[in-house]
């Protein structure tokens, strides 16, 4: 039988207030208010508390304090990765991020969603993964929803909502996002 855990990493329905997810989110919870409260500034002590939370990032990660995420397993990165201030990343499945990203302040990358139907929501929620290729720039204040696929070498506009996939070597903005011109590569 599927532990809530495992349905949740195969985004099917799944009890977020299962046991093991909140002692998941609790020591991720822990591990952040190190690095956002006690470290603040990226130091050795920092990387360590990263190399903890992100244990699937690439050790040549850079962020800038304060940062959230549910569990930080599920991030999985390339080297050269900047998150800048008040990054949000709700990573109840797999987030993939290509090498030699930018992403700006107060960006937002969702995998969680929840059903449409009321009762439905009351109980269960639902997760999907989400991907950004290598050489990207997502702009301050974007939100990167649930089930997208930016790929490689593109530039997401500052407030962007980003809903549906973007081509390689696209320039996307708005809201909803939409590609606005092809960047040659």
């Amino acid at each position: 039988m599927k532990t809530e855990k495992d349905k949740m990493l195969s985004g099917d329905n799944y009890f977020g207030n299962d046991k093991e997810l909140s002692a998941e989110r609790a020591k991720a919870k822990k591990l952040l208010h190190q690095l956002n409260v006690t470290e603040y500034l990226m130091n050795g002590t920092s990387r360590a508390i990263l190399k903890e939370l992100l244990p699937n990032a690439h050790k040549r990660l850079y962020i800038e304090p304060p940062f959230h995420c549910d569990y930080g397993y599920n991030i999985i990165t390339g080297e050269n990765v900047y998150f800048n201030v008040n990054c949000v990343v709700l990573d109840s499945t797999q987030v993939n991020i290509g090498s030699n990203v930018l992403i700006g302040p107060g960006v937002h990358i969702y995998t969680s969603t929840h059903p449409v139907d009321a009762i439905e929501r009351r109980e269960m929620q639902f997760s999907k993964p989400v991907s950004i290729g290598e050489d990207c720039w997502i702009g301050g204040n974007s939100v990167i929803c649930p089930g997208v696929t930016i790929g490689k070498g593109c530039t997401i506009g500052a407030g962007s909502v980003v809903t549906k996939d973007i081509p390689d070597n696209s320039l996307a903005a708005g809201n909803p996002a939409r590609v606005i011109r092809n960047l040659n590569p």
